[in-house]
């Protein structure tokens, strides 16, 4: 197989991490890994999978990479809400291509123990969900200010929590409440 990234270099067998099976391009550091090998590997190890705080040089290829295994274009993944960081991913193999240092990013994340769960709906959803109500609370942040961003968020909180909420509601909202 011809590396992804580099196709000019063909992708030697290899292991990462404790005999995850892989194909290794010696040029740029990457690894292609098939998910049914990670996920076998996977319940083999899961206990050896604790953050790792080593030092790594992350790359992330920007250009739409081919699969090595099937040619079709492979599709990219975020990872989390912290990075725009992608994974490529094949559909029709089952395949991760891993630039140099993603393992090692994934582990120090606490999420190479998820890997396969990133490329499914759910998880690419709750980015999605992330990032919306991040930029809703960054929005009223600048609206309000913090401090009554904080004082509302809490009243909010208070108030969804009774069961007379549509009462305390009116209250609120009257302009004159002891009126007729």
């Amino acid at each position: 197989m011809k590396c992804p990234c580099c196709p000019e270099h063909n992708l030697v067998p290899a292991f990462i991490d404790n005999l995850l099976r892989s194909h290794h391009c010696p040029h740029c550091q990457g690894h292609w890994l098939l998910i049914e090998d990670y996920v076998s590997w996977l319940e083999r190890n899961k206990s050896d999978l604790s953050q790792d705080e080593a030092d790594y040089q992350l790359e992330d290829s920007k250009i739409a990479l081919f699969c090595p295994a099937s040619g079709v274009l492979m599709q990219k993944y975020r990872i989390n809400n912290d990075s725009d960081h992608k994974l490529d991913y094949s559909p029709q193999v089952g395949g991760v291509w891993l630039d140099r240092g993603e393992w090692e990013y994934l582990k120090s994340r606490g999420i190479a123990c998820s890997l396969n769960k990133i490329f499914t709906t759910h998880w690419q959803r709750q980015l999605r969900e992330n990032d919306a109500k991040a930029t809703f609370e960054d929005l009223y942040r600048k609206k309000f200010g913090n401090e009554d961003y904080e004082k509302v968020k809490a009243l909010r909180q208070w108030l969804y929590s009774k069961d007379n909420k549509a009462e305390l509601r009116a209250y609120l909202l009257a302009e004159n409440p002891y009126s007729a």
